[in-house]
């Protein structure tokens, strides 16, 4: 039986990547959209299914204790970057915390569609991709991260949070 294979493209939002965005990741926002331009080309010529997993959050939302305010429902922050406009054939999900599964019905679109492989690209490696790898294989999922299609504030964090997804959750690094 051949493997079902869905691209999960985490928070490329105005917040992130853009510089006057709110919690803009740096200089590796412009090459990592750049590389998962490609990604998705490449993934739309053989017919694989696209997921964007948007942050999007009240503008009350407690995880602004810890991080500042960013993201929020409506607003341009909140957009998916122009360089990487779904097509109308995407997948949408917005979520309120870090991982893509959590309070969403991501799941259930993927069962539905018969996924059983996930390829993981966007920010942050070590919050957002780290946890949804992490509840990905929790579900069973077999997950793939491209490493030149993710990035985060942190170089340390996210050659961390690589080798975690790796050598505790046996995620493929490629």
């Amino acid at each position: 039986m051949k493997t079902q294979k869905a691209f999960l493209v985490i928070d490329m939002l105005n917040d992130f990547i853009k510089p006057d965005g709110a919690l803009y990741i740096g200089e590796a926002a412009q090459e990592v959209t750049k590389r998962i331009q490609t990604i998705i080309s490449s993934a739309r010529q053989e017919g694989i299914p696209i997921i964007y997993i948007c942050d999007n959050h009240r503008p009350d939302d407690a995880e602004f204790n810890m991080f500042k305010p960013h993201c929020i429902r409506g607003t341009r922050g909140a957009k998916i970057v122009e360089e990487l406009s779904p097509g109308p054939e995407d997948y949408i999900i917005p979520k309120r915390r870090y991982s893509a599964f959590f309070g969403t019905d991501l799941d259930a679109t993927l069962r539905e569609m018969g996924i059983s492989e996930l390829v993981l690209v966007g920010v942050c490696t070590n919050i957002c991709v780290l946890y949804t790898a992490v509840d990905a294989r929790m579900r069973n999922y077999s997950v793939t991260v491209i490493k030149e299609g993710v990035a985060s504030f942190s170089q340390e964090a996210h050659e961390f949070a690589l080798k975690e997804m790796e050598n505790t959750l046996g995620v493929k690094i490629e």
